[in-house]
């Protein structure tokens, strides 16, 4: 069997690439022009593309989409992470936040399975993090600041090899359904 993971994102093909590796099923990245569109979560970003792609492909096709969400401002910057990320500093982000004692959050995680048949399935959890006080690494932008909850290390700091089954979860539960299938 053959599914569609549809993604840009080098990270998200190692990280679904891992998941599926003890399975009989062949994963192949699908660049595509199909425009993302701007939704209140990731679960709608990444279904409209999956209801797009399912249109044209005979098989399943994999959608994931991130969010991040700073509790010490709801909503923010949830699935414009993207935008915020390529057009505000991370040293502005600090400013931001510079007077709120929470500097927890979490990621969203929402990845849509398609099937031929026309049935959608979605799949989401929940990555809590916190906000360093201080630019950390030399990596893109807010990697610089986000980290796990847990760990000392901004993702800028740290290999995101050490982190693929944090990351990869949506994946392995669809690996596994459709492995069972």
């Amino acid at each position: 069997m053959k599914v569609y993971l549809v993604t840009g994102n080098s990270e998200k093909v190692k990280s679904a690439e891992k998941a599926f590796e003890d399975t009989n099923i062949e994963l192949r990245q699908l660049r595509t022009s199909v425009p993302e569109i701007q939704a209140s979560t990731s679960l709608k970003v990444a279904r409209h593309t999956v209801e797009q792609i399912c249109k044209q492909y005979n098989a399943p096709v994999i959608r994931e989409d991130h969010s991040v969400y700073l509790n010490a401002i709801p909503g923010f910057p949830g699935p414009f992470m993207s935008y915020f990320n390529k057009n505000i500093p991370a040293k502005k982000l600090l400013k931001l936040l510079e007077n709120f004692d929470d500097r927890t959050g979490y990621f969203e995680i929402g990845t849509v399975l398609g099937l031929p048949n026309g049935e959608i399935n979605e799949y989401e959890f929940r990555v809590p993090i916190k906000i360093s006080k201080e630019l950390k690494g030399n990596k893109r932008n807010w990697n610089q600041v986000l980290m796990l909850k847990e760990e000392s290390k901004t993702f800028a700091e740290s290999c995101s090899e050490s982190r693929i089954s944090i990351w990869n979860q949506n994946f392995r539960k669809i690996a596994e359904e459709l492995d069972s299938s």
